[in-house]
């Protein structure tokens, strides 16, 4: 029987997980991108030039979008294309962090229909297909329940700034921050925390796996106004990010000080949009 997408991504993740390993708390190069773009290493490098040769080797015609890779033109026209990134949460591998995951995801008309987000140190796999539940080391996982006043949520100290929330009332929250924006959103799928949102753009190759993870577990998943994600965009960027159970995720669009929402899809089923 030929090898499904989903089988191929996590078999490829999981390789590259070995391979993050190997340089994991050793001795290895990392630098500063151009503009501010954040930290890379040797290992991401690594691990991209093995997930690009597996993966194009398997399916040479789907495009390519990686954080780690320059642009591939094919993209544009491609039926379907891989959504990369390497190590998310670099700033931890380097560290010496366990946080960081192997995100891969392929897109289809704008949406994932394969995700896995794969944490090599943890030994823990996030993973999903479209129309089928989303699982966590094979076990099916969903959100929890949960309120606005007192929610558990993942983000940034700057999503909590006053000029993002309507009336400049700031809810009532918990906050909680996770290095990786992927294994965040797998987290909120879990329900081991209510939700997770970013009021800052957000590259695609971050959460395209995560996002069809969250949204096959029971979550909605949208930009921070309400609106659908859409995937394998020139250029390759959202903005911001809400994810949570349906119920709170209308509360924390109404709550925060945007455009007005349009509707955005619930799980299961494809990410919003």
């Amino acid at each position: 029987m030929p090898e499904t997408d989903l089988d191929l991504i996590i078999r490829a993740a999981e390789e590259a997980g070995r391979i993050a390993l190997a340089h994991w708390r050793g001795t290895f190069r990392h630098w500063e991108k151009d503009e501010g773009a954040g930290p890379v290493s040797e290992a991401d490098l690594a691990v991209n030039d093995a997930l690009e040769q597996a993966l194009r080797a398997a399916r040479p015609d789907y495009g390519w979008l990686s954080e780690e890779s320059p642009e591939d033109p094919r993209r544009a026209t491609a039926a379907r294309v891989f959504v990369i990134d390497p190590i998310d949460g670099t700033r931890a591998f380097i560290a010496g962090e366990d946080g960081f995951a192997v995100a891969v995801a392929v897109v289809e008309d704008g949406q994932p229909v394969a995700g896995v987000v794969h944490q090599p140190a943890r030994g823990v796999t996030y993973a999903a297909a479209a129309g089928q539940p989303a699982t966590r080391n094979g076990q099916v996982i969903r959100p929890r329940k949960a309120r606005l006043e007192g929610a558990e949520v993942l983000t940034t100290k700057a999503a909590l700034d006053p000029a993002f929330w309507r009336g400049r009332r700031v809810p009532r929250i918990r906050r909680s921050f996770r290095p990786s924006l992927a294994w965040r959103l797998c987290l909120v799928a879990e329900g081991r925390f209510d939700a997770t949102l970013s009021m800052r753009p957000v590259w695609e190759w971050d959460v395209a796996a995560a996002s069809l993870i969250a949204v096959q577990a029971g979550c909605t998943v949208s930009d921070r106004r309400g609106r659908g994600l859409r995937f394998n965009q020139m250029p390759p960027l959202g903005d911001g990010l809400v994810v949570a159970p349906p119920d709170l995720h209308r509360e924390l669009i109404a709550a925060l000080d945007v455009e007005p929402p349009e509707p955005a899809q619930t799980g299961p089923g494809r990410v919003a949009g």
